[in-house]
């Protein structure tokens, strides 16, 4: 059962991973709200390891980008902007490993994926993709990591999916109770605050 909690902000519930996408455009105006959202996060050290490479349906890095992905995700290649999340894991300040560089990137697509929402856009995140390859077509250096390429568009509808794709899309989402993700006082009990769950 679902456990009682005060209300959660609307991006955050409305916040999804779809795989079919209308083919409108995304301007620049927006692209660049995303990456200022992106921008603000928290960063070990205020290092900020997240870098981005965009294109849109009619830039050139579109199809490259599009080549890096595993058949598997070839729907992406209907969405509007493709991009790919990229880490930096070592330290500007003393090139020491920065070994929490590709958490801090999610923080930062955290924050984009929940201002996307809130501007009625969506993104799905993919780790289906050749980092080899992008590394090599974007000549991204040694200490950076390629860590996922990302659809953004404005969701579409399921009926444009192929079969299997389209009951994925129309699948409940689902989580994990918290019982099964907030713990005290050893690894797998329950936080106090989840005892609702077992209720």
């Amino acid at each position: 059962m679902d456990i009682p909690t005060l209300p959660l902000l609307a991006p955050i519930r409305e916040r999804w991973s779809p795989r079919a996408f209308l083919p409108l455009a995304i301007s620049h105006i927006e692209l660049a709200t995303l990456f200022e959202a992106a921008r603000w996060a928290a960063s070990s050290f205020n290092e900020q390891p997240w870098r981005f490479i965009v294109a849109t349906r009619d830039e050139p890095g579109f199809q490259v980008l599009a080549d890096c992905l595993l058949e598997a995700n070839h729907w992406a290649m209907e969405a509007p902007v493709l991009f790919l999340t990229v880490a930096h894991h070592t330290f500007t300040r003393d090139g020491a490993d920065n070994h929490h560089a590709w958490h801090d990137v999610g923080l930062a697509m955290g924050n984009l994926s929940i201002q996307a929402a809130a501007m009625d856009l969506q993104l799905h995140q993919m780790a289906g993709f050749v980092p080899e390859r992008a590394r090599d077509a974007f000549a991204i250096p040694r200490d950076f990591d390629p860590v996922a390429i990302v659809a953004l568009g404005r969701p579409g509808e399921a009926l444009q999916l192929a079969d299997k794709l389209r009951a994925i899309e129309l699948a409940p989402r689902t989580r994990r109770h918290l019982n099964e993700l907030v713990f005290a006082e050893s690894f797998g009990h329950p936080a106090p605050c989840t005892a609702a769950a077992t209720g």
